[in-house]
């Protein structure tokens, strides 16, 4: 079964829904599941459970790898971000999530907000929000990561805007270079450049990520993208 949107945008609009038909949470959770073919919130949320990427994409994952996660606004791509890290955390190892984009009660809260029914987010996740992140800071919070463990840049071309930083080409092979030398995996989120026309091509592609400045992909062992609810996952190319 497809649904209309990801997970987090079908609870928002239960919110709303809730808010502004002064019905209880579960009961406006209830009749958005119905409205998505499912008997109920708990019917359609073991669906999703069984269909979770993320399980998925990290099987494909090898201890070194970087992955591209791309996407243009609103599509869920950080939020895929966060259930592979999720997916990491339970297994055992250990994850970061490093954002120039959300303050850590943010990402906090989107956390809180993918745990499944009746658990708990796995303890030793680190969200780092500070304004100094960049490649030397993330080699230096991961230092002594086994490997498989997992690392989130949101988002890489965010890492380019302090002109203070090294240029983003050169933290990229910094990144390749400690993940080869740790086996840390890292996944960088990127912006799919507005003039992508999903008329003219279902899904983006590396000729279509935002480049303010030259970013060496062949960094990259494995490219992820997202649109309208559906997953691509790409053999990374030069």
């Amino acid at each position: 079964m497809r649904f209309s949107a990801p997970v987090f945008r079908l609870k928002r609009r239960a919110r709303l829904l809730s808010r502004s038909a002064s019905i209880p949470l579960h009961q406006a959770l209830d009749q958005v599941a119905r409205a998505e073919g499912a008997g109920s919130w708990s019917a359609l949320a073991a669906r999703l459970a069984a269909d979770r990427p993320a399980p998925r994409i990290i099987g494909q994952l090898r201890p070194g790898d970087l992955l591209l996660l791309a996407a243009r606004p609103g599509q869920g791509k950080t939020m895929l971000a966060l259930e592979l890290l999720l997916e990491v955390a339970r297994r055992g190892q250990m994850t970061c999530f490093f954002t120039l984009d959300w303050s850590a009660s943010e990402a906090q809260a989107r956390l809180m907000s993918l745990r499944q029914e009746g658990g708990a987010i796995p303890d030793g996740i680190l969200i780092d929000a500070s304004d100094g992140i960049s490649a030397d800071h993330v080699i230096s919070r991961m230092g002594d990561a086994k490997p498989g463990s997992l690392a989130i840049i949101d988002y890489m071309q965010l890492l380019d805007q302090d002109r203070r930083k090294p240029e983003i080409a050169v933290q990229i092979e910094a990144l390749r270079s400690f993940a080869a030398q740790t086996g840390v995996i890292f996944v960088l989120l990127s912006q799919i450049d507005r003039s992508w026309d999903a008329a003219r091509k279902p899904f983006p592609d590396m000729a279509d990520v935002r480049l303010p400045n030259p970013v060496p992909f062949s960094a990259f062992a494995r490219a992820c993208f997202l649109h309208d609810g559906e997953i691509r996952l790409d053999v990374a190319s030069a």
